[in-house]
Order: structure tokens, then sequence, then C-alpha cells
């Protein structure tokens, strides 16, 4: 059997490692400013949405350090061997997400607080929805070429942030207009839903599985499709 190459060359990879690991700075950057203005603004509006959205900023930096920590290795087998940590920590950061958006939803359901309106929340929620969604297919694809599971999860933490990003902007201008309340609680319930998915499948490992070894025979090379990724897989989708 002939074989073929699958993975990037080794400068490519390089390449690729140095692009993720300034996604994932970038990524921390802007959520520690986003977790410390969304914090403030939620704790003088008394909106635990604005309060769940700066801890989700948290969690987000937890994911992407993990992933920066993976990647700070220069050599490619080190990184391979700390994959599994960064996504066993990336699908915690998905499932303390998906409890305290849960928690914080059934709380606001039950109206116990009602939070006033605040401003600076619906800028910064439009700010992230403008932002994230370039940093998370940016480090996707980075990803997917490269053959990472836990920067392909990073990126999809960062893309659930973009929906938390509407689910807020779409609650706080409802309670600013309207006064509805309970909108934003309600979406939140769904998007707590995708984490528990996401998180299940970073725990699993899936997400990306592109080979890691550099070789395989033409015939199998025949069942891949153009990204390197095996029939169900989902780095592709």
């Amino acid at each position: 059997m002939t074989a073929i190459s699958l993975g990037p060359a080794p400068a490519r990879r390089d390449a690729l490692a140095r692009r993720i690991r300034l996604l994932v700075t970038a990524t921390i950057t802007y959520n520690v400013i986003e977790a410390v203005v969304a914090l403030t603004a939620g704790t003088l509006a008394s909106s635990t949405a604005l309060i769940g959205f700066g801890l989700d900023s948290i969690i987000e930096v937890t994911s992407a350090a993990a992933v920066a920590w993976q990647f700070s290795a220069r050599e490619h087998a080190v990184r391979e061997a700390r994959e599994k940590t960064t996504l066993r920590i990336i699908a915690l950061s998905f499932f303390a997400l998906a409890a305290y958006v849960t928690a914080d939803a059934v709380r606001a359901l039950a109206g116990t607080s009602e939070a006033e309106r605040s401003l600076p929340g619906i800028v910064l929620a439009a700010l992230s929805l403008a932002v994230m969604p370039f940093l998370s297919a940016a480090q996707r694809r980075a990803g997917r070429e490269l053959g990472s599971a836990s920067a392909v999860a990073d990126s999809k933490q960062t893309l659930l942030c973009t929906y938390l990003s509407a689910v807020l902007l779409i609650g706080l201008v409802l309670n600013a207009t309207l006064g509805w309340s309970w909108a934003d609680p309600v979406a939140a319930l769904v998007i707590a839903a995708v984490a528990v998915k996401e998180g299940r499948d970073a725990w699993q490992g899936k997400g990306c599985c592109a080979p890691s070894a550099a070789t395989v025979s033409a015939a199998d090379a025949g069942a891949d499709d153009a990204c390197g990724c095996r029939p169900g897989c989902d780095c592709c989708t």
C-alpha cells in the first residue's frame, strides 16, 4: 500500500501552533476585560444575567489558559501528551458553566430578583457578539488543520460565549424596553443544554479526530474528507 502524509508539514504545524497561542492570548485578554466590566455592571444593576456572563468569561479564561498551557510546549509530542488533560479542563469548564447558568436561570424565573436597566451591559453584550465569532472561527480553522481536539473544543467554548452574548443582549434589551424579565432565563436554559453536550464531547475527546500518525494507507486516506477528518467526526462542521 502507498503511504501518504495526512498531517501538516512540520513548518506548517509550528506556524499553526503559534497562531493558536496568539488566538488564546487574545481570547484570555478580552475575557479578562469582559469579566471585570460584566461583574461590575451586573453588581451595580443587580443583574444576575450580567453577573453570570462575567463568570462565564472567567470560565472561558480557564479554558483558553488550558490550551495556552498545552501549546506552550515547543515539541509536538509534548503537546499531544497534554491533549487529554486539556480536554478534561475544557469539559469541566463547560459543565461548570451549564450548572451556573441553569441555577441562575431557575432563580430568575422564580422571581427572586429583578434587574435594573444596564446600558453598559447592552454595549458589552453587543461588542462580544461582534468579536467572539471571529476568534472562534480562526481558532477552529487552525485547530482542525492541526488535528487538535483541545483547540477545536476551546473554539466551541468561545462560540458558546457568542451565544451567551446574544442571549444576554436580547434579555437586557427586552428588560429595558418591555420589562420581559423571563426572556433571558428561558434562553439561558437552552444554552445550558448546549454546554452540557459540548462538555460531554470534549470529555470523550470528540471534536476533531485527525490522525496523529504521520501516514496511512491510500485506501484508508480515501475515507477522509478534505480537512483530514474521518466520517463521524465533527471538526469540520
